[in-house]
C-alpha cells in the first residue's frame, strides 16, 4: 500500500553536511506526521526530528541548531538537512510516516528501510 524509501546517507567528515530524503508513495491521502529516527549499534532507536501536518517541528536536544526537518507535501517527501555533523551522529537513520490512506479510515504508520550515516573524526 505505502512504500517509504530513504536516501542520501553516506560517509562524511566531522563538520560536514548531508541531506536525507524520505519519499512516501502509494495510496496516501495525506501525511499527518513524519519523523526521522536513528539507531546506533547497541543502542535503542531514538527520535531525531519530527514534523506535523501544520508545520510544527521538534528536535532531539542533541541535534538542535544543527539539523532541520522539512517537507514537500506535493511530493510526499520529507527531508533532514544535517549540518555540523559529529562522529556521534553515526547511525542508521530511519524515516517514519503516519498517513491517512485514500478510502480507509484511521492513521497508519510506515517505516523505511533505513540509510546509513557515518561521520568520521
Amino acid at each position: 500500500q505505502v512504500q517509504v524509501v530513504e536516501s542520501g546517507g553516506g560517509l562524511v567528515q566531522a563538520g560536514g553536511s548531508l541531506r536525507l530524503s524520505c519519499a512516501a508513495s502509494g495510496s496516501i491521502f495525506s501525511i499527518n506526521v513524519a519523523g526521522w529516527y536513528r539507531q546506533a549499534p547497541g543502542e535503542q532507536r531514538e527520535l531525531v526530528a519530527r514534523i506535523i501536518s501544520g508545520g510544527s517541528t521538534n528536535y532531539a536536544d542533541s541535534v538542535k541548531g544543527r539539523f532541520t526537518i522539512s517537507r514537500d507535501n506535493a511530493k510526499n517527501t520529507v527531508y533532514l538537512q544535517m549540518n555540523s555533523l559529529k562522529p556521534e551522529d553515526t547511525a542508521v537513520y530511519y524515516c517514519n510516516v503516519e498517513v491517512m490512506l485514500r478510502g480507509r479510515l484511521g492513521s497508519w504508520s510506515y517505516w523505511g528501510q533505513g540509510t546509513q550515516v557515518t561521520v568520521s573524526s
